[in-house]
């Protein structure tokens, strides 16, 4: 698979910057059009995240790598909406004898709830339950209302890596939602940077795999999704208009911790890496809330 371009949300001293990731640091792209586009939100509703890439990928590296700290892509996306149970063991895992949903089950997270790469997912006092949940990101590129699937990974700008972490407990607090476990401070990650988007091979058979401290624990395809990223954003963009920058996390494989018997929750100094072909690898450690 061609490499393709790597574009971060970064801080450098506390700022909150954009560049190009290489080998040999990060080009800062923030300096350079920033008064044009604020964030890589501005530059993908300009249609330009390709082009922007191929113009800094001759520019000098303005940063080692050490130097910076991992941001989320979109540091204020008008949506975040993520897709739950999405590959036919998440299903059966359920044990509810039902096959296989007519259609996706969502729920929205806030932005404060993710973190960056090789930043700690936090593990809050309330709850020991945190899980990890490893997931393909799709960053919205050109909006729309009741998108055909035909035309659906048109409207896709960029794709992405999540650590869809969650407080296990909370998602039962009450009768009908899971809002209130998926959303605690830093308990999730988004990143480590955007890969632009440009053919639906990209997508249509990627492997997708989340490891605890080296151990496998969560391994599938994305050829085995329930529903496809065409129909992920055919339905959500029916009852919401879908807009450049919005994110949409499209569920993960069978594996989590709270399916092993006993459960197995993630703790202070574990290490979590979510990986998928020619996108990246996500990693976060684990810390208790101070």
């Amino acid at each position: 698979m061609t490499e393709r371009p790597r574009l971060a949300g970064f801080s450098h001293r506390g700022v909150l910057k954009y560049g190009l990731v290489r080998d040999d640091g990060i080009v800062d792209l923030s300096t350079r059009y920033g008064e044009r586009w604020p964030s890589f939100r501005e530059v993908i509703e300009d249609s330009a995240l390709a082009r922007l890439a191929e113009e800094a990928a001759i520019l000098p590296a303005d940063y080692a790598l050490a130097e910076i700290t991992y941001e989320i892509p979109i540091p204020a996306p008008e949506k975040i909406i993520c897709v739950g149970v999405n590959f036919p063991d998440r299903n059966a895992e359920y044990k509810d004898g039902q096959d296989a949903p007519p259609n996706p089950s969502l729920f929205v997270r806030f932005p404060r709830s993710f973190t960056g790469h090789d930043r700690p997912l936090i593990r809050p006092p309330e709850s020991h339950q945190l899980d990890y949940e490893g997931e393909i990101v799709i960053i919205i590129g050109k909006g729309g209302r009741r998108i055909a699937q035909t035309d659906a990974l048109g409207h896709i700008a960029a794709l992405s890596l999540c650590n869809e972490g969650t407080i296990r407990d909370w998602v039962r607090h009450a009768k009908f939602n899971v809002t209130q476990g998926k959303n605690f401070d830093a308990s999730g990650s988004i990143g480590p940077w955007l890969v632009p988007y440009a053919e639906e091979s990209q997508l249509a058979d990627i492997k997708l795999e989340t490891r605890v401290n080296g151990e496998v624990r969560q391994s599938d395809r994305t050829s085995r999704m329930i529903f496809s990223f065409a129909k992920i954003i055919n339905y959500i963009s029916t009852f919401t208009t879908l807009v450049p920058g919005d994110v949409i996390v499209c569920g993960t494989p069978t594996g989590a911790g709270a399916r092993f018997d006993p459960p197995v929750w993630l703790k202070p100094g574990d290490v979590v890496e979510v990986e998928a072909e020619g996108i990246g690898l996500l990693r976060n450690t684990i810390a208790d809330e101070v």
